[in-house]
């Protein structure tokens, strides 16, 4: 070999070096770079490429796909999309997606692992299924009592079956189309325009996404605070909580809606849902034994994915008398959302366990082949079951002769709490009206149903605004939905 043709051999050689150097660093070291950076659509291309899976409710679909034959070719469709927006959320190729289509998007793009015989030779060859399928625990009937309950209040229902934490009903009120969200027209941009400039927040999940002062339905988690920890051993002896109560360390007097709460005992406290009684026996259950109870039913901790994820409950930590014993009646800085409201329900009526809630009933491939099935879980033990008894027991009586007298329904029993909640600077804004409850059929062997509703914009004169009168009739016609209603 001459001297030239070596000095070209070397020269190839060094082009060839720099060629594989290259190659490593846009495939290893940059391909993050390059996969995230916003002028490259290929992933978007690949992405809407094909028919993404379903979301099925009641064993039928409630979201579709249109093909439109542009570069993203596949635009999601909603069936009564307002209906299951809080469900299914949305899946935009402009703006992203929310809840069931965000969590499970893997599984709708067929890219989850699970829906491959082989994903390790897919991912050789570049090979991806078709989307699966989620199906949800979503009770139409118990959905559609919801919705139509609200009937466009701004609000929101949870309801839970408190023996599995399956969620029968996940509603927000105002809702939205999802729909309007597909593709990339002009429609699109001025639709979510107008969405997220709407002072009524029709893309905010309220019942997963939104907080609020629970009012006198708290009164549960005082309840069992003060039974488990011995302050009350009796509900029917006297509690020797004055009418009015002076808040310790203030001048300021709280008072009751209703006669007869002085000295009153739990059980006549709990029916008329007295003020006074339950601020009273939560200073004297004590701040660490009221932590420690509001903490076992969820709150201060970062609430459960189901799998969308869920903002954290509150109740304070660091409170003096005075704050205790209004934070013990669901006031000053407790906070919660419904869902949260809905588990407690639910542990009332399981026994004193707390479910661990959940959306997703199975993931199946697009053929029908299981791919999960998230099992039942407990998520903790929140009171004993002797106070859950006596709990269930109050509830009733507050259904049966109190102030929960709307959720009755024949053929059934119905434990609630009614809450009206005041909130706002110097409690001026109009008053939460708030219903947690359970029901069991008559035939049944345990609540087949927990409910919390809540109504931010109750129509009615601020006076007359209560959980009994504005939202305990939604929660009835949630249970109802579940259990039936039998005529006599």
């Amino acid at each position: 070999m001459s001297r030239y043709q070596r000095r070209a051999a070397f020269f190839c050689l060094l082009l060839l070096v720099a060629l594989v150097l290259n190659a490593v660093r846009v495939q290893l070291v940059r391909a993050s770079a390059y996969d995230h950076n916003p002028a490259n659509r290929r992933a978007a291309i690949a992405r809407w490429d094909r028919p993404r899976g379903d979301i099925l409710v009641g064993g039928h679909p409630v979201t579709g796909s249109r093909d439109t034959h542009e570069q993203l070719r596949y635009e999601r469709t909603y069936t009564e999309g307002p209906l299951y927006a809080p469900v299914t959320g949305f899946a935009s190729q402009v703006y992203g997606s929310t809840l069931l289509e965000r969590s499970e998007d893997g599984l709708l793009t067929g890219t989850d692992p699970g829906l491959s015989a082989f994903p390790l030779w897919d991912d050789l060859v570049r090979a991806r299924p078709g989307g699966g399928d989620v199906v949800t625990t979503i009770d139409p009937a118990a959905q559609r009592a919801a919705y139509e309950g609200l009937a466009g209040r701004t609000g929101a229902v949870a309801a839970l079956d408190p023996s599995t934490g399956r969620v029968l009903a996940l509603v927000s009120s105002p809702s939205y189309d999802p729909g309007e969200l597909s593709g990339t027209s002009r429609a699109v941009t001025a639709a979510w325009a107008r969405l997220t400039a709407d002072p009524a927040q029709p893309l905010l999940n309220r019942a997963l996404r939104q907080t609020y002062p629970p009012g006198s339905t708290f009164k549960i988690v005082t309840a069992a605070a003060a039974l488990d920890s011995g302050t009350v051993r009796d509900v029917d002896d006297a509690t020797d909580a004055p009418d009015p109560y002076r808040l310790p360390g203030s001048g300021t007097r709280l008072a009751n809606e209703v006669e007869g709460c002085g000295d009153a005992s739990l059980r006549y406290a709990f029916r008329w849902s007295c003020n006074t009684v339950f601020a009273a026996l939560g200073v004297r259950t004590g701040l660490a034994d009221m932590v420690r109870a509001a903490g076992r039913f969820g709150f201060d901790e970062v609430g459960p994915g189901i799998p969308s994820p869920v903002v954290r409950s509150a109740f304070g930590t660091r409170l003096d008398k005075a704050q205790l014993a209004l934070s013990s009646i669901g006031q000053y800085d407790t906070r919660a959302t419904p869902l949260q409201m809905a588990l407690v329900a639910s542990a009332v009526a399981s026994g004193g366990s707390v479910p661990l809630p959940r959306l997703v009933e199975r993931t199946t491939t697009h053929g029908g082949r299981l791919v999960d099935a998230p099992p039942a879980r407990t998520l903790r033990q929140a009171m004993t079951a002797s106070t859950a008894a006596r709990l269930r027991d109050l509830m009733v009586d507050a259904v049966e002769k109190g102030t929960g007298r709307r959720a009755a329904i024949k053929g059934a029993t119905v434990g609630g709490k009614t809450g009206t909640a005041q909130h706002g600077v110097g409690n001026k804004g109009t008053p939460y009206a708030w219903f947690v409850s359970w029901a069991q059929a008559r035939d049944e062997p345990s609540p087949q149903v927990a409910v919390a509703v809540v109504v931010e914009d109750a129509s009615a004169d601020r006076g007359e605004i209560s959980g009994g009168g504005n939202a305990a009739p939604i929660a009835r016609a949630v249970m109802a939905a579940v259990v039936g209603e039998k005529k006599r």
